[in-house]
C-alpha cells in the first residue's frame, strides 16, 4: 500500500511536469485566477497583463482571466483585490499609481503600505511624448521649440491624476518651467483616440501603449525618457539629445495580492511570473514594445518590496509638485 501511494504521487508529479505546469505552483494555486487591471482594455497595462496572464496560465496549470476594473483613479481596482481572499485568485497588476494614490485621495478604503503583499516586477520602460500630427514642424527638436513656445496653452492628455502620463508631465513643466494643462482621460488608450483626432496636443505615454501609432506615421514621437534610442524607435531622440536630461522618467509594472496571503502561494505566483517574463515569445513581444523584463535577480517578492519603498516617497514629491490637492476618488 506504501508504495502504490508513492509511486501515484510519483506519476502524478511526473505528468504535471510533462504538462510544463510546476508542481509547487499546482499544488498552491487550485483555482481560477484573476488578473485585475485598473485600466481599460487595449491600454499599456492592459497589454502587458494579457502577455504574461497566458503564460503564468500555463505555470499554474489553472486559467487566469484578466478582469478590467476602470475608475477612480484606479482605486476600484486596487480596493477590488485589498478586500479580497487571502488565497491567491485576485492578483493586482498596477504601475506607479498605486503608489500616487495616497497622495492623491482622501477617501481610500485600504492601505496602500499595508494592504498589498507585492508578488514581483514584471516590466519597466521608458515614457514617450507623443503629439498630434498637426503640430508645427518637421523633427523633434521643431516640436519642443514649439512646446516651449506654447507653455501652458499647450494641452497635456494623462490617463489619470497620479499616473505616468501626469506625473511625467509634470515633470516636464518643472523642467520646461510652465504649468501644463492637463486633460484627464479614464486610461491612456481613449486619450490615444482624441490625440490620432488632432483633439488634443500631447501625451506621455508608456512606449508599450504608443510605439505603433509612431511607427505607423499617425503621431509624432517627439522624446523618449531611455537612457539611450530604442532601436524600435530610432528616430525619436533621448530627453537628454533635447537639452531635457532631468526628464528621467522609468515606468515599472508589479504584481500584487492582499496581504496575509500564505507565503507559499505567493511564491507560486512569482515562480509562474518569473516563467511567464523570461518565455522568449514574451521577450520578443516586449522587445517590440519598447519595454524588457526586470533581469533575474530584480524578480524575487523582496526585490519588489524594496522597489515598492524606494519609490513610494519619490511619486509622493512629484504629486506634490504638481500641485494636485487630495480629494475624494469619483
Amino acid at each position: 500500500m506504501i508504495w502504490r501511494c508513492g509511486c501515484i504521487a510519483w506519476l502524478v508529479a511526473g505528468l504535471l511536469s510533462v504538462m510544463g505546469i510546476d508542481d509547487v505552483s499546482a499544488q498552491a494555486i487550485t483555482r481560477q485566477v484573476t488578473l485585475v487591471v485598473p485600466y481599460s482594455a487595449g491600454g499599456g497595462t492592459d497589454t502587458v497583463a494579457r502577455l504574461i496572464g497566458n503564460q503564468m496560465s500555463r505555470a499554474l496549470g489553472q486559467p487566469v482571466v484578466i478582469e478590467n476594473v476602470v475608475g477612480a483613479g484606479g482605486t476600484r481596482a486596487n480596493e477590488r483585490v485589498a478586500r479580497s481572499e487571502p488565497n491567491g485568485t485576485a492578483v493586482l497588476i498596477n504601475h506607479v499609481a498605486l503608489l500616487a494614490a495616497p497622495s492623491l485621495f482622501t477617501n481610500l478604503r485600504y492601505d496602500t503600505e499595508k494592504d498589498f503583499e507585492p508578488v514581483g516586477l514584471v516590466n519597466n520602460a521608458p515614457m514617450l511624448l507623443v503629439g498630434r500630427k498637426s503640430i508645427p514642424g518637421q523633427k523633434p527638436s521643431d516640436f519642443v521649440a514649439w512646446i516651449r513656445e506654447q507653455g501652458g496653452k499647450a494641452n497635456f492628455a494623462h490617463g489619470g491624476i497620479g499616473t505616468n502620463s501626469h506625473l511625467c508631465g509634470v515633470m516636464m513643466g518643472n523642467v520646461l518651467g510652465f504649468k501644463p494643462t492637463f486633460v484627464a482621460y479614464r486610461g491612456s488608450n481613449p486619450a490615444i483616440t482624441d490625440l490620432l483626432a488632432g483633439q488634443i496636443d500631447l501625451l506621455w505615454d508608456q512606449v508599450t501603449n504608443a510605439i505603433q501609432q509612431v511607427q505607423g506615421g499617425m503621431l509624432h514621437g517627439i522624446a523618449i525618457t531611455s537612457t539611450t534610442r530604442l532601436r524600435e524607435l530610432k528616430d525619436v531622440p533621448t530627453t537628454a539629445e533635447l537639452g531635457m536630461p532631468e526628464i528621467n522618467y522609468t515606468m515599472w509594472h508589479g504584481l500584487y495580492v492582499v496581504k496575509g496571503t500564505p507565503k507559499e502561494i505567493v511564491a507560486a505566483l512569482n515562480d509562474a511570473l518569473r516563467k511567464a517574463v523570461t518565455d522568449p515569445e514574451v521577450v520578443a513581444k516586449f522587445k517590440q514594445l519598447g519595454t524588457v523584463p526586470y533581469p533575474d535577480k530584480e524578480l524575487s517578492a523582496e526585490a519588489h518590496a524594496k522597489l515598492f519603498a524606494t519609490d513610494l516617497p519619490r511619486v509622493a514629491k512629484l504629486v506634490e509638485a504638481s500641485g494636485a490637492k487630495p480629494s475624494e476618488a469619483q
